[in-house]
């Protein structure tokens, strides 16, 4: 019933996990960063790639890390001293979603089951990057049930010295009637950005029950009060949840497109500098974190 499937497309990598008696499926793209490009359940489509909205331009679904969201002007200190990463912003003013949304992830592990499938995936930098020179290594855990995926995410300090991180998820979760869907989530503060989408400030703003999307064009991200965030549609309920201590919310809507992103994140816009959910992982040291998309 559950099963793994390697593909192969023009000189892209493919792994499919599959339910083959309900339907359900989760799509990973090895070449582009580990990313989940289409996610099903009971054969009803909740993630999967629009047309016209490349993924260079979209960063569907992209793994973030070690930083989410912008950099501002890709500037930062650590430790006393100064770094600077490629501002890689259409704009060239900010550093964009980290360093690993591009990487290709290579097979660890495939393990089967009655009631799920599941593959470990992994990328090694070995080099030392632009703006982090660290070496590090990525784990990503996929696992298909009935009805929840589990991405779990492992990061290793491969280095002798310690260095600042936080983690993201980029995906975009599909409806044929965005302004009539809902999110429900508790937050009682939400971020403020300046013009370039920096972090400016943190203020007060109470969200309890239904966060109707409507016609908003957003943009905004919340600071979570619990680790869950629900999302429902004409055709679907799902709930993503985090096991991190401290969440936070993006919310953005692109332009003449039924999609929204829906971002779990560990820190905010410009964290390497306002140190706000920025963590520290030591040398040899590890990182665990687990989203889970359960269908309701």
């Amino acid at each position: 019933m559950f099963r793994v499937d390697e593909i192969a497309e023009n000189s892209f990598k493919f792994l499919e996990l599959k339910n083959t008696k309900d339907g359900s499926m989760a799509r990973i793209s090895l070449s582009e960063g580990g990313r989940l490009q289409n996610l099903k359940f009971n054969a009803i489509s909740l993630i999967e790639d629009q047309a016209n909205f490349d993924y260079k331009d979209s960063y569907a679904s992209a793994i973030l890390f070690p930083f989410v969201s912008r950099i501002e002007n890709g500037a930062y200190t650590f430790n006393d001293k100064k770094y600077k990463f490629n501002c890689n912003q259409s704009d060239g003013k900010n550093a964009l979603h980290g360093l690993v949304y591009n990487k290709e992830f290579k097979i660890l592990e495939k393990k089967y089951s009655s009631n799920s499938c599941a593959v470990k995936i992994y990328y090694s930098e070995k080099n030392e990057s632009q703006g982090f020179p660290f070496k590090y290594s990525m784990y990503l855990t996929y696992t298909l049930l009935k009805n929840e995926l589990q991405l779990q995410v492992l990061v290793k300090n491969d280095d002798n010295k310690a260095f600042p991180f936080v983690l993201g998820w980029h995906p975009y979760f599909i409806s044929d009637d965005l302004d009539s869907s809902y999110l429900n989530f508790k937050s009682d503060k939400k971020i403020m950005y300046d013009e370039n989408l920096i972090t400016k400030e943190i203020v007060s703003k109470k969200t309890v029950g239904k966060f109707h999307i409507e016609s908003k064009q957003l943009d905004d991200c919340f600071v979570l009060e619990d680790n869950a965030v629900q999302f429902s549609t004409s055709k679907y309920h799902v709930q993503l949840s985090s096991n991190s201590k401290e969440n936070f919310l993006q919310l953005y809507t692109p332009k003449n497109r039924s999609a929204i992103a829906i971002e779990p994140m560990t820190g905010i816009s410009n964290s390497f500098n306002n140190k706000i959910g920025l963590q520290v992982l030591a040398p040899n040291a590890s990182h665990n974190l687990k989203w889970t998309l359960k269908l309701l």
